[in-house]
């Protein structure tokens, strides 16, 4: 009992007699506002507590010997697609020439209309077997050595490999028998109308490297890389590298509204001009997304790349710019659509955190059921202090 009398004591919440307390339509009415307002304050808490964002931190990238993904759709509405060549070479030495893994090519139909006719894996010179051939049939090289492995130059893609192994231009095939049996120089006329859509995915090296796509047959020697031009420049119709970019990434997409898309998707250039060329600077940023309760390395963590990128187009005719008269442009060079790449030593994480803990949600909501009612009891004195000297004034 005395124990209990000591705790009494204690008691910070004392208690009114029951026949002592007076209730009022006033204190009803304060009441149910109470009540409504903590509820609506507890729902945005709640709401608080479940919302995610995405935090931003910038670490060294020490990852070595990685493969770089290319996703890219590009579209060239003026130029058929025997007449586009896609590289790629980086510093490391590694040249892949007439790139065919992973990429399709579709051809399109003439400007405006530009509708898919045909899609195909990426070869840019598709071989017609020679079924006419007799068995010991040998053909002429026309000054060349044979391809690899072969003795003769049986087809017009041999004879075409045997110039390209030389160095020679090539042209149409005229006085090529090999191509005139194939229909070779009509099969390129008939295209001359076609634009060009190039779509796949590339894995290069990850170091400084480009990636192009520019017209004519390429081929590399010791000191320079260099494409067949002839058939470009000789065509009647004019071709140009006018190109929309569709789609250019590294590596697998981010979810939609957590982090910015490519800066390049939608990118559309047009040119009149034949010799006319395209440079597109790249800032490739290795990039880690963490979504909630994921750790980096685990099953649910996505690896990809960002990038941001300049670019620069200019007339290979040299001369002043348009746009910028004070610049003089040099005269020559490759006319095409170039990719230059460089890494970034640094990497983005971005990781899915919530703003509030959960003991933060508890306490918010203590606050809220605590000042609400304590501000309410206020109002209800307030009110009920001033209705009760309203009814004194009136009686007296």
């Amino acid at each position: 009992m005395a124990r209990s009398s000591r705790l009494t004591r204690l008691d910070a919440f004392s208690k009114t007699v029951e026949d002592a307390r007076i209730r009022t339509t006033s204190g009803g009415i304060v009441t149910l506002v109470s009540v409504i307002i903590v509820l609506l304050l507890v729902v945005g808490e709640i709401r608080d507590y479940r919302r995610i964002e995405v935090q931003a931190e910038l670490i060294v990238d020490k990852s070595r010997g990685e493969q770089l993904p290319i996703n890219l759709n590009i579209t060239f509405p003026h130029i058929p697609c025997n007449l586009l060549t896609l590289d790629v070479m980086d510093v490391s030495g590694e040249q892949q020439s007439g790139i065919t893994h992973g990429v399709h090519i579709t051809r399109l139909s003439a400007f405006p209309e530009s509708k898919p006719l045909e899609s195909q894996a990426l070869d840019l010179h598709p071989v017609e077997e020679p079924k006419h051939l007799d068995p010991n049939y040998c053909g002429e090289c026309y000054g060349a050595s044979p391809p690899a492995g072969k003795k003769c130059c049986n087809t017009c893609a041999e004879v075409r490999e045997a110039y390209e192994k030389a160095g020679w231009a090539f042209g149409l095939g005229e006085g090529v028998k090999q191509c005139e049996n194939e229909h070779y120089g009509e099969h390129i006329k008939a295209m001359a109308e076609e634009g060009c859509n190039i779509a796949g995915h590339l894995s290069v090296n990850k170091v400084i490297g480009n990636f192009h796509i520019a017209p004519g047959k390429s081929f590399s020697t010791p000191q320079m890389h260099v494409h067949d031009l002839q058939q470009f420049f000789d065509s009647p119709k004019q071709h140009t590298l006018s190109h929309t970019i569709h789609h250019l990434s590294f590596g697998p997409e981010l979810p939609v509204g957590k982090v910015e898309s490519n800066p390049l998707d939608g990118a559309t250039h047009t040119t009149t001009e034949r010799s006319y060329n395209y440079m597109y600077f790249i800032k490739v940023v290795s990039t880690s997304f963490l979504p909630l309760g994921v750790k980096p390395g685990s099953p649910g963590a996505i690896e990809t790349h960002q990038y941001s990128v300049t670019s620069h187009e200019r007339s290979l005719k040299g001369g002043n710019d348009k746009e910028h008269p004070n610049t003089l442009h040099a005269r020559g060079g490759i006319p095409g659509v170039f990719f230059s790449y460089d890494i970034s030593p640094m990497k983005v994480v971005n990781r899915e955190v919530r703003e509030r803990t959960f003991l933060g949600l508890l306490t918010g909501i203590c606050a809220i059921i605590g000042g609400t009612l304590t501000v309410a009891t206020v109002v209800d004195r307030s009110v009920y202090e001033g209705v009760t000297r309203m009814k004194k004034l009136h009686q007296g």
